[in-house]
């Protein structure tokens, strides 16, 4: 079932959520609502679902309006950050749970709702539990259940509300791979809400960035990150850092390793935002302008080696970040002079809000 969002506002009082805010959800699709704490994603989430009234606009499933539709008649299943299980049931029971609670006429008989509720456990891997409490569950598993739990109602569409938030980080590793395998599976259409942006790459099919009660920008995960189409999601997504750039001095970066070199900006001043990644440690200045800057400190994080620098000029710090490979043949250590070169940049208008310049 698809699923459109058409203008949807909301207040709480002085406070706005939600800004006119529109969004498409195509049928089976999987899709992350990313954004930092306050943007307004679980407020979206919660209207889709029915559990919040938007002050404007509108929420379609499959083109037919459901905005006035009670909770109920949306056919959504909803999975909850703290899961929500009851303590006193068996697993079994609380999956089995909103089956049983479902009107005479549309409820399944008890064989049926047995074969549904055995072959739900045995699809999240947790058919061994099925008499088991709550309580005599790890984490991990009881966010299953409670997965299975929204899906024993046969929902038309699944929202989750930060699923794996309450998780240790390698359980939430291994469970949003499971969730995207399940998707795969089951084709539901789902939405997700998260502030961890490495879940909503690794996870979603499409990533709706949110800031402010606003829509940011929609794509692909790699899209998002490799083109950004707002300061706010450069910023956002993975470290970044700043490089101010002053209007007509001919210090527009030049992407693909072109150097600080390119035309004027003449409508004023503009930042450009660079990954650590993207940013080439030189011996030698070269022919392309390339930025001078001291090193600070150099970290081995595992396969990758971050090196801090102090650009020339106190233009504030940089970090940038190399593979061990090119650091074994290259190699630089503190207070080593050396020269940046951009290999990719993304160039914006100076945003009066940004951060200074420097690593983020």
């Amino acid at each position: 079932m698809s699923i459109a969002i058409d203008h949807i506002s909301k207040r709480f009082g002085a406070y706005q959520a939600l800004d006119d805010v529109s969004l498409e959800v195509p049928t089976g699709e999987l899709v992350a609502l990313l954004g930092p704490s306050g943007c307004g994603k679980t407020t979206l989430l919660r209207v889709i679902a029915g559990l919040e009234s938007a002050d404007s606009g509108r929420v379609l499933f499959d083109g037919v309006n459901a905005t006035e539709r009670h909770v109920r008649e949306r056919g959504v299943g909803f999975v909850f950050q703290h899961y929500a299980l009851f303590r006193h049931m068996s697993v079994f029971d609380n999956v089995a749970f909103g089956l049983s609670v479902l009107p005479r006429r549309q409820r399944p008989h008890r064989a049926e709702i047995l074969r549904r509720v055995e072959g739900l456990l045995e699809l999240v891997q947790l058919g061994y539990v099925a008499n088991r409490l709550p309580g005599q569950l790890s984490g991990g598993q009881r966010q299953r259940v409670a997965l299975a739990r929204a899906l024993a109602v046969q929902p038309r569409v699944l929202l989750l509300d930060e699923p794996f938030g309450a998780l240790d980080a390698t359980v939430r590793k291994e469970l949003r791979r499971w969730l995207r395998r399940l998707h795969e599976e089951l084709h539901v259409t789902s939405v997700f809400v998260t502030h961890d942006q490495e879940e909503a790459m690794e996870v979603a099919s499409r990533v709706v960035v949110m800031s402010r009660g606003r829509v940011e920008q929609v794509g692909r995960p790699e899209e998002v990150y490799d083109r950004p189409a707002t300061p706010f999601v450069a910023r956002f997504l993975g470290d970044v850092n700043y490089f101010d750039l002053a209007p007509g001095e001919a210090q527009v970066l030049a992407l693909a390793g072109g150097g600080w070199g390119g035309a004027p900006m003449e409508r004023g001043a503009s930042v450009a935002y660079v990954r650590p990644h993207d940013l080439l440690l030189r011996r030698s200045a070269g022919d392309g302008g390339a930025v001078p800057a001291t090193v600070r400190e150099v970290r081995p994080l595992g396969p990758t080696v971050r090196i801090s620098l102090q650009r020339a000029g106190d233009q504030g710090e940089v970090e940038a970040a190399v593979s061990r490979d090119r650091f074994r043949a290259e190699p630089v250590e503190p207070g080593d002079l050396v020269y940046l070169q951009p290999l990719a940049a993304h160039v914006f208008p100076a945003d009066p809000v940004a951060p200074q310049p420097g690593a983020n």
